[in-house]
């Protein structure tokens, strides 16, 4: 919220990260991939495409910009008229009214995807099953689904890398007879899409739920991967894989290797050669 707000703030002007870092994150320590992460959230829940946005806007190189048009409010029992009653009068604008524009909007923006997400909940709920997954039917404990990898990069442009990182994890786990996975059409479907944890692993019928996101910075490569239960929505692992950018197919099959054998040993799953007959 804090991040929508100075971005509103400031509406068609560039902000860079350091700044947002100063004012959004205020007496916190952390990194610009906080930054990333949450202007990535910002758009998944407001459904913004970062190719053709209509919220906010990557300057690459320089930060961000709050292309949506931000205006003062107007109760429906006003009119512009009424508003003001001299035509010549034009509003200004101050800092104070224009953090006040941007906590209304946002705030209705929150609200009304919370609803949307309590409505959809809902009405699943009655009908007592959701898709993929049977209510009555026992979850195994040594299931996951592979969520896909979000595409954290500046420019937005690593989505293919992002989709066959997923692809290749979901095809390493799959070979593991004691682990249930997920086919890949079922995994993406829920892409883009903002919703708890516990209702994607009811939904697909697991214990956990693997994500991450990937990111990169020249020729370097970073990806990081994250184990949540879906019981409690703790997350039970996590790691970060930095590779030289160079061999793709060689980064991605690197890493879904030492992500299998990592998962392996926090879901307590042997390999197959070790089960017994």
């Amino acid at each position: 919220m804090r991040l929508l707000l100075h971005l509103a703030d400031h509406a068609g002007e560039v902000v860079s990260i350091d700044d947002l870092l100063e004012h959004v994150w205020a007496g916190v320590i952390v990194t610009s991939d906080s930054v990333y992460q949450a202007v990535a959230a910002l758009r998944r829940v407001l459904g913004d495409d970062p190719r053709k946005p209509a919220y906010i806007a990557t300057v690459p190189r320089l930060g961000y910009r709050m292309v949506a048009a931000v205006g003062p409010w107007i109760e429906r029992s006003q009119t512009p008229s009424s508003a003001h009653p001299n035509p010549a009068v034009t509003e200004v604008k101050t800092p104070r009214s224009r953090s006040g524009v941007g906590f209304v909007w946002g705030a209705g923006v929150v609200l009304c995807v919370g609803l949307v997400g309590a409505l959809w909940f809902y009405a699943t709920s009655r009908n007592g099953t959701r898709p993929g997954a049977t209510a009555t039917a026992p979850v195994p404990r040594r299931s996951i689904a592979v969520l896909p990898f979000l595409d954290l990069t500046e420019a937005m442009d690593e989505e293919p890398f992002a989709d066959g990182m997923t692809e290749e994890l979901i095809n390493r786990l799959a070979k593991i007879q004691s682990l249930r996975v997920p086919a890949p059409r079922s995994s993406f479907y829920f892409k883009g899409k903002q919703l708890p944890v516990a209702v994607i692993a009811e939904s697909l019928g697991v214990a956990y739920v693997l994500d991450g996101s990937v990111r990169k910075a020249g020729s370097r490569l970073r990806v990081a991967a994250r184990l949540v239960r879906a019981d409690d929505g703790f997350v039970a692992w996590a790691e970060t894989y930095d590779r030289p950018f160079d061999d793709i197919l060689m980064v991605q099959d690197d890493i879904a290797g030492e992500v299998t054998r990592a998962l392996m040993a926090s879901i307590e799953v042997r390999p197959d050669h070790d089960r017994p007959e």
